[in-house]
Parts: C-alpha cells; structure tokens; sequence
C-alpha cells in the first residue's frame, strides 16, 4: 500500500481484502451442534444467527439448527437480558432440547452484557443446562469461537474428582464429520476408551429418513462432558483449535493433556498412532499397519508429479500447517502458508516445519489473506493452491488448479464425508492433489504431447 505522505509502500496493517476466516461465532456454533440434544443460540440480532447458519450449511450440505435472541433497536441501547430471558423460556417450552449453548456477538459484546449474570438468574428447567461463551466477531476467528465454546461446555459442566477412568477426552480441532468418524475408528482400532468433545458425526452429516429430526442422534452426550474429569489423559488435536480446551480441563479438572498436531500425513499420523498404543498397550492392528503401507506405495507412485511443485496453502492455521507437512512429504514446496486466525504460534510451527526439510524463500504469514496471497503470486508463482472456495478467483486468474481442502467449501459435495487426517485422510488428500496436477497437465499439452501419450 503506498503511503502518499513519504511515498513508501507499507504493510497493510488495518484492513483485510478476502480474509483467509469468518466470524467467531461461526465456529462456537459449529462446536455446539457437536454435542447430542444441544441447540445452539446466538446472543445478538437475527441477521447474525441467519448468517452463521448459512455459512455452516452451505458448507456441510446440512442444515445448521440455531435460534436467536433477536436484538431489536432498544436491546441495541439497553441490552439483551430480558430478550435473553424470553428466549430461553420460548426455546425449552417449544424446541425441547437438553441444553442451550449461547454465545455472542459483535452487538452484545459492544453493550457488554454479562452472560454469566443473565444466566445464573434465568429459571432453567429440571434436568435442562445452559452454557455460555464469549465471542466478539471483531476479535479472533471462527477457530477461536470454535475452542472457546469447548472450553465453555468443561467450564460450565465438567466435574473434577478424585475418580479416575481409563477414558481419554479426545478434542478433535475443527474439522469435518468424515474426520471425526475416522478418528473413532482409529480409536476403536486401538481400543482406546473416549469422550470426543465435540463429534458432529450424525450430526451435520446425518443419513436422509424421510423424517425431519431437529436433533440428530449423533453429538457428544452431556453425561460424557460431565464424566471429563475422570479422564487420564486428554488429546488436543490442533495448536489453535483444541489445546486452549485441553488447558482448561486441566485447569478444572487435573487432566493432563497430550498435545499433538492434526494427524495430516505421514509423520502426524504416525505419532497420534503411537499415541494411541501407548496409551491402550495394544499392538497396532495389522490393517492399520496396511494402510500406512498403501500410502507409502502412492506416494512413491505420485512422486515424479508432485516432486518440486510449488503450491500456496490458505485456510484454518492447523490446518494449513497439517496440509504444509503432508505437501512436504511428497517432495513438495509450500511457497506460502497463510492463515488469516490471530496467534504467533503459526508462523513459528511453520517455519520449523520448513527449517525441517531445509526448505528456504518460503513465506508463513499470520493474519494475512488471499489478496496478499495473490500479490505474492504475481511475483513468484506456484503450481497449485491448496484451501476452501474463496481462493478460486485467484486461482482462475493466474490459470492454476485449485485443490479444495479445509473451510469453507461451498460449491463441491461430499468434501465433508471424506476423512484428511489418518493414513486414509492423506491417501484422499494425495488423490486430490495428484489429479489436479495431471488434469492442469493434460489440458496443457499439445497435440505432439498427445500423440507420445497415446
């Protein structure tokens, strides 16, 4: 941005073109549809609850069940406790879930209504709950919406005690329902007891019945959430997404936390793996220790297609470092990996991971978005992008494939069934970078090129 006072070029700091996120109440009702029976509530205007329900839906091709406490112009000047009150009482009478999860926005932030307060002073059914969480949009991202809901679920529900379980509470990062359903499966496998907070599962991806069900049977039970401080260990899957919850439940509870990256890839996979065997002192099943070889064997297939490529990755930043590590493995080069969520952290994992496979001239950049991103690209581009559907028009604009990997994306199907992490997570995400990259090449070869094909 050229500055017209000194006419130097400086770094944008106080606007954002196409930011690589969303709001953070997006995630804190993401998180809550996780759990079973729980019906989740926007503090704020009907326009906020309509947007955040769209962009979920859109993206999981399910429809995202929320209310609203339908501020109006006097809630705006003298706050939202009595439209708060009215619609609790509204919702339990009518709705009939077991649990409101509220969280904020922009406008009940900015008036500064004390949830806690409101809550405590609301009559609440027998055997009914109602949790809370802060999430100013002006503030983070819908990741950090997305952990301060979980933390607001343990804060409000969990119980510490002198019991302990051989359960371990798995926090899963924000990801799909297909991934979750593959982290349970790897957890079966290896005969893991756990509690996975949240579990969309059956939730955003429920089967067709012909019935409209306004709470699916999938989701965390509240029982499970309670039972937390029993645990003996918790795995927080994701520097952003679920080690802040992993702190809390510590905090409250004294469970320990096991922190590791999303299993994306070879080596994350393999560590959550071994993470599992230490934890059950089960031997690794032999299908697993398949799988891993299936993967092994493609990726060395694939090799001569993706050795040297250079490709842009955007997105949530535990994602885009997992995509990051996995691009690594198949000889490629991530040229930038940008995140638009706030934290320092991101831009340290990344360079490590770089400093790794002594990778130089690549960007991490915390805060950025996919403007920035295309200027970069003019100067130095890539081959590919890998990210959600608003990387597209860049795509588009400098001829390149774009890969549709993480959040949000809302124009393809079945993304959401299909697992990233896991060895089965990374063969898919090999298929889809490998084709991309052949199908660019076919449709740019001449017909000499053709012809030595055929």
């Amino acid at each position: 941005m050229l500055d017209f006072t000194t006419n130097e070029i400086k770094e944008r700091s106080a606007l954002r073109v196409n930011p690589a996120k969303t709001c953070q109440p997006v995630g804190a009702m993401y998180a809550a549809l996780g759990v079973h029976k729980c019906l989740p509530h926007s503090h704020g205007s009907q326009g906020c609850c309509a947007f955040h329900r769209m962009f979920l839906t859109r993206h999981f091709k399910d429809p995202a069940m929320a209310s609203s406490s339908s501020f109006t112009e006097g809630a705006s000047v003298f706050g939202g406790g009595s439209n708060l009150k009215v619609a609790s009482k509204n919702i339990f009478d009518i709705y009939k879930p077991d649990i409101i999860a509220v969280h904020t926005t922009c406008l009940s932030e900015t008036i500064g209504d004390d949830l806690n307060a409101l809550i405590t002073d609301i009559e609440i059914p027998e055997g009914k709950y109602m949790v809370h969480c802060n999430t100013p949009s002006y503030n983070g991202s819908h990741i950090t919406g997305f952990s301060n809901m979980i933390s607001g679920f343990i804060n409000y529900l969990s119980v510490k005690t002198d019991k302990k379980s051989d359960k371990v509470c798995v926090f899963p990062g924000f990801v799909n329902p297909g991934d979750m359903r593959e982290y349970k499966r790897l957890l079966t496998k290896l005969k893991v007891p756990f509690t996975m907070l949240p579990d969309t599962s059956g939730v955003m991806d429920s089967p067709m019945t012909g019935k409209f069900e306004m709470y699916p049977k999938g989701g965390t039970k509240i029982d499970d959430i309670k039972q937390l401080g029993e645990c003996k260990n918790s795995i927080a899957l994701g520097k952003f997404a679920s080690e802040p919850s992993g702190e809390v439940l510590k905090r409250k509870c004294g469970v320990e936390p096991i922190n590791l990256p999303l299993p994306m890839g070879v080596d994350a996979t393999d560590k959550f793996i071994m993470t599992l065997q230490e934890l059950s002192k089960e031997e690794v099943p032999s299908d697993i220790e398949e799988e891993r070889g299936q993967l092994v064997d493609i990726m060395i297939d694939i090799h001569p297609y993706t050795y040297g490529k250079k490709v842009a990755i955007y997105g949530d930043p535990d994602t885009v470092l997992g995509i990051a590590a996995f691009a690594l493995e198949l000889g490629m080069i991530p040229k930038y990996m940008i995140t638009g969520t706030p934290g320092g952290a991101f831009e340290r994992l990344g360079k490590e991971l770089l400093n790794r496979y002594a990778m130089e001239d690549c960007v991490v950049k915390v805060e950025s978005d996919l403007f920035e991103l295309h200027q970069w690209m003019k100067n130095d581009p890539v081959d590919l992008m890998i990210g959600g559907t608003h990387g597209k028009a860049v795509a588009r604009a400098e001829g390149i494939p774009l890969v549709r990997m993480g959040f949000p994306i809302i124009d393809r199907y079945i993304h959401s069934y299909q697992p990233l992490v896991g060895y089965r997570g990374a063969i898919r995400m090999a298929e889809l970078i490998t084709n991309a990259i052949m199908d660019y090449q076919d449709s740019h070869c001449d017909e000499k090129d053709l012809e030595m094909v055929m």
